[in-house]
């Protein structure tokens, strides 16, 4: 699959990818199994927060990669949120060939030097890299609620870092409990016809249904989803214990959390491609 090209049709088709983040492998499983249903590629993602909870990256991104060549569907395996570098490096040596590197927290001229160093060393090695430009909502960063990203700002850090898309901050917010996250969709329009790359929207699982298609008609092209997937399997988890009190076995509690999962995934992923 040429995810460049991918990529360049769903922006010129004002449609979008689902890119959602596994922290267990039946959250990956989930995803590729929703992709397959709803016969839609897909990004399963890998963030360095999931590297930490497992201890370290090669176990999880390689049953991932596995999946992913399993598969019925394209499906790439994408590392999120990547602070560091070594973590890059491993990647790259796995297989991986996408990545997001995030230097937002950095003052911006910091930022500018590391993201353009990663991405000189991915793309010598097949990989392509997101960025983003500060920090998306609910990191107490630059994008903190109300703060926006700027598009001339936005174009100017595309031209110098040579990223091949850009995570942009638009209203949403990282972790949200409920989906009332109001997007600037006039921001996201703008945007898209300053910054000549796929725009990113993070913290997606916080906007409703009616704001992810606005947001996508006015110039998202990939769509990143976690804590939704976190509250499906953990409702669904949670209502057969309540039911099946005397359940122990993790496979008969966890499998429904993931088919609810994989419901949602292929949900979204059609919601998404309209």
């Amino acid at each position: 699959m040429n995810w460049a090209a991918l990529l360049d049709d769903l922006r010129a088709q004002r449609r979008a990818i689902g890119a959602f983040n596994a922290i267990l492998i039946e959250h990956a499983e989930a995803v590729v199994a929703g992709a397959e249903h709803s016969g839609l590629p897909v990004v399963l993602q890998i963030s360095q927060n999931a590297v930490r909870y497992h201890g370290s990256l090669a176990p999880f991104a390689l049953a991932c990669l596995r999946l992913a060549e399993n598969a019925t569907v394209p499906v790439l395996v994408h590392l999120d949120h990547i602070e560091d570098e070594e973590l890059i490096r491993e990647g790259l040596d796995l297989g991986i060939t996408s990545v997001m590197f995030d230097a937002a927290a950095l003052p911006y001229a910091e930022n500018v030097a590391r993201t353009k160093a990663v991405v000189e060393r991915c793309h010598a090695a097949g990989c392509r890299v997101e960025a983003e430009l500060g920090e998306i909502g609910g990191k107490d960063g630059a994008h903190a609620p109300g703060v926006r990203t700027d598009p001339g700002e936005a174009a100017e850090f595309v031209a110098a870092t040579g990223v091949d898309s850009l995570a942009v901050a638009v209203g949403s917010s990282h972790a949200m409990a409920d989906r009332s996250a109001v997007l600037d969709e006039e921001l996201i329009a703008a945007l898209a016809h300053s910054v000549p790359v796929p725009l990113v929207l993070h913290g997606s699982s916080g906007v409703p249904d009616e704001g992810l298609r606005g947001a996508v008609a006015s110039g998202i092209v990939k769509v990143n989803i976690g804590t939704r997937l976190n509250q499906v399997l953990t409702e669904a988890v949670r209502s057969t214990l309540g039911t099946h009190t005397a359940l122990t076995d993790p496979r008969r509690y966890l499998a429904p959390g993931r088919d609810a999962v994989r419901n949602e995934v292929s949900r979204l992923l059609t919601l998404l491609a309209k």
